[in-house]
């Protein structure tokens, strides 16, 4: 009876001690509250009119819900404005082997635009999991279930940098080098097959001298 039942236990520690978290949609009282805190919507919605990319623009498309979607070859598609210091947050889905990012202080460019990146990927083979600080700070947890809605927000104040997960920070992180200190927003769509969407995109401006 013991043999039988040992394997038993073992599967179910597994999954009690499994990493990932609740999904999440930011309500609109959540949105509400937020603008009252200076945030900002840098996307409508409807349209993806200021967004501009430089290679493949019709990978991107508004779905009928209401949230910008990436689906097609390799694709960046970047804010109206740059940004030094703010507090970026949005509401992110991705398929099952889906790879995306949320790019920040980046430069307007074909190709891997040069910038940091917040990772958006849970089931790609790629072992830097959602909410890394791409190639600098890794997460290799995944997080987040496929197909499934979570908020992630990036902080960045001068060299530091917050990443969270549906609230939970799972990068916190000051970057010796310095490496980026401004530029452009950019969500990416990774590869064909991979499909991406972002909704409730918005930021509020941290930085001193207003954009």
């Amino acid at each position: 009876m013991i043999r039988m039942l040992f394997p038993i236990l073992t599967t179910a520690v597994v999954l009690v001690s499994a990493p990932l978290t609740r999904g999440g949609e930011t309500s609109e009282a959540t949105k509400a509250k937020l603008k009252k805190d200076g945030f900002v919507e840098l996307f409508d919605g409807k349209s993806l009119s200021g967004w501009d990319s430089v290679e493949n623009p019709n990978v991107w498309s508004v779905t009928p819900e209401g949230a910008i979607k990436g689906d097609g070859p390799r694709s960046h598609l970047f804010s109206p404005k740059e940004y030094t210091d703010f507090h970026y947050r949005a509401d992110v889905k991705i398929n099952h082997g889906g790879n995306s990012g949320m790019y920040f202080r980046t430069k307007k460019e074909g190709g891997w635009p040069t910038g940091y990146e917040a990772q958006v990927n849970n089931t790609h083979k790629d072992p830097k999991k959602t909410g890394s600080l791409y190639n600098i700070k890794n997460v290799t947890e995944q997080q987040i279930p496929d197909d499934t809605w979570w908020v992630q927000e990036v902080i960045a104040k001068g060299n530091r940098i917050i990443i969270k997960v549906n609230g939970k920070t799972v990068v916190d992180h000051v970057d010796p080098e310095k490496r980026h200190s401004k530029g452009h927003f950019a969500l990416q769509q990774h590869h064909p097959g991979s499909v991406v969407q972002y909704k409730n995109v918005m930021v509020k401006d941290l930085a001193k001298d207003k954009n």
